[in-house]
């Protein structure tokens, strides 16, 4: 939420507004994901968290889709210019764009009316959209798994990472292929206004709060039988004994299987090491801890498997950015303020741990 101030002085709460940028070629799917997530988070007044809206780089009209049919978008390059947050999903007809790194004069004509200091986000391949516009420069970002290496040779001065499912880094955020469109939406709404708003959202949407792992778990190569045991019964075992010593050699017991063999079954599956894994998954027991009880941080701790109050500090301090206090301050005062409330795993590496 964030604050307007009316022509008579006094301010009023408004939404966060959204503007979604549909270009002709967009994937309808990809289209729908900002309005689902967005649309969804209220406050404890019923009232919208986020406005969501489309926009054409042209007035308003048809804009075409990768499907059979065209959509009607109901507002010109000018909604840019009220966006908080402005999202590019993946188009299929990016021209210039896509084959030489470029902007059209219309395309860089609307994006110039975005306000500096608006956030911006990219799904799967609308990430050369802000490429090419040079937001991306020296950054973290991340496209679909089988188009990074060709984004990566067409603008070498950005750091791709095909692992991640998203990046964030603080005002630019960017996804993977299609369906991580919902993970970095979903993550902007935790990193927004905490675990429960989205966890809420996505309990609605129904899909899972958080995917574990990044793309490297859905790039093709060569995979173990499928007949094979997989790791799905050792996480569920660590899952439901996370504030206990959990060693290496106790999941692979799980499975039936060698250290070596569990690890190297696990990480094909996941995307990540099991330790990496376990932390992920204590640091988020512990984000959700300090935003919906009371409990001390010293228990907090404890119930999380970070066992004293320093290393849960160590580890919310390397993953988060901020501190197991300044985390619960933020998010159990009704959202983010200021540089300390966002997490710096939010803003560098999206769910690489």
């Amino acid at each position: 939420m964030s604050l307007r101030q009316e022509p008579a002085g006094s301010a009023v709460i408004r939404p966060h507004r959204v503007v979604v940028l549909a270009l002709d070629g967009l994937l309808p799917f990809e289209l729908g994901i900002p309005h689902r997530i967005f649309g969804r988070p209220r406050d404890a007044q019923g009232r919208h968290l986020y406005e969501v809206v489309t926009c054409s780089v042209r007035p308003p009209g048809p804009v075409e889709t990768d499907a059979d049919f065209a959509i009607h978008v109901p507002h010109g390059p000018e909604a840019l210019a009220t966006a908080d947050t402005v999202i590019v999903p993946a188009s299929y007809e990016l021209g210039p764009v896509y084959e030489e790194g470029r902007l059209t004069d219309e395309l860089s004509a609307a994006l110039a009316r975005v306000r500096p200091g608006t956030r911006l986000a990219s799904i799967c391949t609308g990430v050369y959209v802000l490429a090419a516009a040079g937001h991306l420069d020296g950054r973290p970002a991340t496209t679909h798994w089988a188009d990074a290496e060709r984004f990566q040779r067409m603008f070498p001065r950005i750091e791709v990472d095909a692992d991640v499912l998203f990046t964030d880094d603080g005002d630019v955020l960017t996804s993977a292929g299609v369906a991580a469109g919902i993970d970095l939406c979903l993550h902007i709404v935790r990193r927004d206004h905490g675990t429960a708003v989205a966890n809420d959202v996505a309990r609605r949407t129904v899909v899972p709060p958080h995917r574990d792992g990044g793309q490297a778990q859905y790039i093709h190569r060569p995979v173990p039988d499928p007949q094979l045991a997989t790791t799905t019964a050792a996480r569920a075992w660590a899952l439901g004994r996370l504030h206990e010593p959990i060693q290496l050699r106790d999941m692979a017991e799980q499975e039936a299987m060698s250290v070596r063999t569990f690890t190297r079954r696990f990480r094909e599956e996941v995307g990540v090491s099991p330790g990496q894994w376990l932390t992920q998954q204590r640091v988020e027991r512990a984000r959700h801890l300090l935003e919906s009880t009371d409990l001390s941080v010293d228990r907090i701790s404890r119930d999380a498997g970070f066992g004293t109050p320093q290393s849960m500090r160590q580890h919310l301090q390397a993953a988060l950015g901020v501190t197991p206090t300044a985390y619960r301050r933020t998010f159990r005062a009704g959202g983010p303020s200021g540089d300390e409330a966002v997490p710096r795993q939010d803003r560098d590496r999206g769910l690489r741990l």
